[in-house]
């Protein structure tokens, strides 16, 4: 059985509350696995997070909040898995997150995301399944894959249940990070995290942050179509879902759409799939 998972960010305003209930309501027709949702560095949207993550349990779909450690205290962690345990979440991502502007390295209690999943076992047990992160093209910050496959083995070792992957346009980094990891020993669940295409220069812009290639090719194509966005759209589209269907055809165990609260780009997919 295949697993299929989609992802938020908490809105801003209560327009965009409203709006992303909306956008829940209908992709939870689609019937994923669970709805996730993002939290900012240092917890500096937490209480966006937990009243996303109320929004969405009222709609009677499964959630499981995003949970980073760095700024945050042993204390402040516990009581927000506390909290989420009482409203009867029984999933995590367990996330080391981004460093705040003007924060040193390491900073807090809890410095990586290993740290935070040995936490929540211990505090926990076994209640909370555990998603931590992967990254077939490298974390951002890591010198090597080498280092990156210690870490991430490092977690599953630490009670990790499976993973969730950074996004990605090139099928065969995510094959190539699953064989290390298996040769490493390690065996939990690597599902892809999938980013549609829709615009372009955020999408460039974010992927040169957080180190994910957006293939030479991909861009040249986009660039060709000058302001044409319906071109440009279902280019996008043909792009991802090309990717999708090498994923699972070659063994992912599922797919995490990034839906960037909109419904369309999600939708799209799963329909050209046939999910």
């Amino acid at each position: 059985m295949s697993h299929f998972s989609i992802e938020f960010f908490p809105a801003k305003t209560e327009v965009g509350a409203g709006k992303l209930r909306e956008v829940a309501r209908r992709l939870g027709e689609l019937g994923p696995e669970f709805f996730s949702v993002t939290y900012g560095a240092g917890g500096s949207t937490r209480d966006r997070t937990l009243g996303t993550v109320k929004d969405v349990l009222a709609l009677g779909y499964d959630v499981a909040p995003h949970l980073s450690c760095i700024g945050d205290s042993r204390e402040e962690i516990g009581e927000l898995l506390d909290l989420y345990r009482e409203l009867g979440i029984s999933r995590i991502v367990a996330l080391r997150g981004d460093l705040p502007s003007g924060m040193g390295r390491g900073l807090g209690e809890l410095p990586y995301a290993a740290d935070l999943v040995r936490y929540i076992r211990e505090r926990h047990g076994d209640h909370f399944r555990i998603e931590v992160a992967a990254y077939p093209e490298c974390h951002p910050q890591s010198g090597d894959l080498g280092s990156d496959i210690r870490h991430f083995v490092t977690k599953a070792q630490a009670g990790a249940d499976s993973a969730i992957t950074q996004y990605f346009f090139n099928a065969d980094s995510y094959f190539h990070f699953v064989e290390r990891v298996r040769a490493a020993g390690c065996d939990i669940p690597v599902i892809p995290g999938i980013m549609p295409i829709t615009n372009f220069a955020n999408l460039v812009r974010f992927s040169d942050a957080c180190g994910a290639e957006v293939p030479r090719w991909v861009r040249k194509q986009v660039t060709a179509y000058g302001d044409d966005a319906a071109s440009i759209q279902q280019f996008g589209e043909e792009v991802v879902t090309r990717l999708c269907r090498q994923l699972l055809d070659g063994g992912a165990p599922g797919l995490h759409f990034y839906s960037m609260n909109q419904t369309e780009p999600t939708l799209a997919l799963w329909r050209n799939l046939g999910l």
